[in-house]
Order: structure tokens, then C-alpha cells, then sequence
């Protein structure tokens, strides 16, 4: 694949899964037992490089990792994955990232980041790179990087009349000028409310709430919303895409699988309505198996997600 064909570009982080399989959570100051216990591939970036470049897409990755046993793993896992990596480098003197994952017996987890290489992703490494921003239909960011980072690949990709597209995970305060350079942005339902202060326990609220990310200089908003599925906002529309039901094992990086899925669709042409919908088949797929990036589906496997519980839905 060469860098001219490159239709998505990810500039984020690269983590190794630690995941810990346990039937609950301990509390503090508690030591229990796990069930089990598995090595993957992660960071946001990665996940959702890899899951857009499994349903067909064509992707290339900038990133950094350590001059590790970690970094050199994730380096083959790219070539494994056919995600172009001429933009990822190892570099001495620091660890690749890692994030320490505990999974429940219902499949909820929570997740301990140590962001290692990806925070020495600074914004003149992108000035190489910036040829193939330039060239790509769609910039993907996250917060696992630096935001004067995910600033300067949005003011080239804008530059150029490429599409950029913000996960705003973990969730944190954007700088000046970030949302104003941001076509789409897709928090969850979390990171929603710490973007605005504002609640958001029903669909109505998330709305209202992204409402607000528009007035303040987002093009559109996508909210997942786990097992409710997905509302897409703009500034004269509101629609909820009903989610497919199934039986969660694993959720972790569920909202990755969403986001490389629907920028895969979208890279091909889908329209926007078709594309959440693609987008929330491949995230139904990813949590009834276990792991992250192991979990994300090739087009052929979409066909076991079952279908939507209902049309999309106009939200007044």
C-alpha cells in the first residue's frame, strides 16, 4: 500500500492491553482473585486504525512508542494489520504506553492509562508527515496525545480540505480553537457531560448537551451511547440510532470499533445515516468477544450483529 492510496490517517496513542478478567471489582484496599488474564494491542489510536483497516479501509498511523519489547510487538501487530506505520517511531529512553484493563463478570471495565512514548508525540513531528495529511479524506485524534498535537494535524488536515474527526477520550478541557477545527466530534455520554457540565442521563439531555459543542465551533457531534445506541446532532438535526441488542461479554473498546468502523464508511461513501449504522453493527460485534482489538470484525463477520431494535428515530 502506498502512502498516496492512504485514505484515513490516525495521529494518537499506542498502548499494550494488560487486561484482568475478575467476577467484580475490588474495593480499596482489597486483594481478590482473577479469572484470567490476557496481552493485547491498544490505545485509541491504534484501536480505531485497526478497526477501520479490518472492514477494508485504508489507513496509515503516527505515533510514537518506546525502544521496547512492547514497541517492537506493536510495530508487527501494525504490518499484521496492514496499518501503514512509516510514521511511528520508537524512540530511547522511554516506555511504550501501557494501559492496565479490568474486565466484570457483566463486561463492564474500567481502565488505568501510563501514556509513556505517546506524550513525546509533539506538534513539529507532524511537519514530515505532512504531505500525507494533506493527501488523506479523514484526520482521526483522540486525547491520549498531546492537544497542541491534535491542534497542528487539524489545522494541516483543515488546510487542506480534509475531513478531521475528534474522539474526545479520555476526556479533558479542549484548548482554545480545537473544536473550531473539528468536523465531527464523538464523545461518549461521560465525556459529553465533563465537555459541558451539563447531565446527560436520556437522549434528550445528550441533545441539548451537544447542542452546545456545535455553538462552540463543532460541525457535528456523535454521541454514543452503549446500549441506547447513537445520536448524530448538527446544527438543525437530531437523530437516535437504536442500538442492536445483544449480550455483552466485554465492552472494552467498544467505542473504538464505532469509530473506525464509521470512518471506514464514510471513506467509501456512505452517507452519514448509513454510515452510524455500520458503525453500530461493528460495535454490537466487538462486545460479545472478549479483548480489544481481537474483538473488531472484518465486513464479512457485520453479518452475525443482529438488526437495529428500530428505525432512527427524530429526536424533537
Amino acid at each position: 500500500m502506498s502512502l498516496e492510496q492512504i485514505e484515513i490517517v490516525v495521529v494518537g496513542s499506542c498502548n499494550v492491553d494488560l487486561i484482568t478478567y475478575t467476577n467484580r471489582f475490588p474495593k480499596v484496599g482489597e486483594t481478590i482473585e482473577g479469572t484470567d488474564f490476557k496481552q493485547g494491542f491498544g490505545g485509541k489510536g491504534a484501536n480505531q486504525a485497526v478497526a477501520a483497516a479490518k472492514l477494508g479501509a485504508k489507513v496509515a498511523m503516527i505515533a510514537r512508542l518506546g525502544m521496547d519489547g512492547f514497541g517492537t510487538q506493536t510495530l508487527e501487530n501494525f504490518k499484521t494489520q496492514n496499518v501503514d506505520a512509516s510514521f511511528v517511531t520508537q524512540l530511547e529512553g522511554v516506555p511504550s504506553g501501557v494501559a492496565p484493563i479490568f474486565v466484570d463478570a457483566s463486561g463492564q471495565n474500567f481502565i488505568v492509562i501510563v501514556s509513556g512514548a505517546n506524550a513525546k508525540l509533539l506538534a513539529q513531528d507532524l511537519e514530515p508527515a505532512k504531505a500525507l495529511l494533506s493527501r488523506a479524506k479523514f484526520v482521526i485524534c483522540q486525547l491520549e496525545i498531546r492537544q497542541e498535537t491534535v491542534l497542528e494535524a487539524f489545522g494541516i488536515a483543515r488546510g487542506a480540505g480534509v475531513k478531521t474527526i475528534l474522539n474526545p477520550a479520555p476526556a479533558a478541557a479542549l484548548l482554545p480553537g480545537l473544536l473550531e477545527l473539528t468536523d465531527l466530534i464523538l464523545p461518549n455520554e461521560t465525556e459529553l457531560e465533563l465537555l459541558t457540565g451539563k447531565p446527560v442521563t436520556s437522549v434528550l439531555e445528550a441533545r441539548d448537551a451537544a447542542k452546545d459543542l456545535i455553538v462552540a465551533g463543532a460541525k457535528e457531534v456523535i454521541v454514543t451511547l452503549g446500549e441506547r445506541g447513537a445520536l448524530h446532532v448538527t446544527d438543525h438535526s437530531a437523530v437516535h440510532h437504536q442500538p442492536r441488542v445483544v449480550k455483552a461479554i466485554d465492552s472494552t473498546g467498544a467505542g473504538d470499533a464505532f469509530i473506525g468502523a464509521l470512518v471506514s464508511a464514510l471513506s467509501r461513501g456512505l452517507a452519514m445515516e448509513h454510515a452510524i449504522e455500520f458503525a453500530n453493527a461493528a460495535a454490537a460485534v466487538s462486545v460479545t468477544r472478549t479483548g480489544t482489538q481481537t474483538s473488531f470484525a472484518i465486513l464479512e463477520e457485520l453479518k452475525l450483529a443482529p438488526p437495529a431494535s428500530g428505525m432512527p428515530v427524530e429526536v424533537a
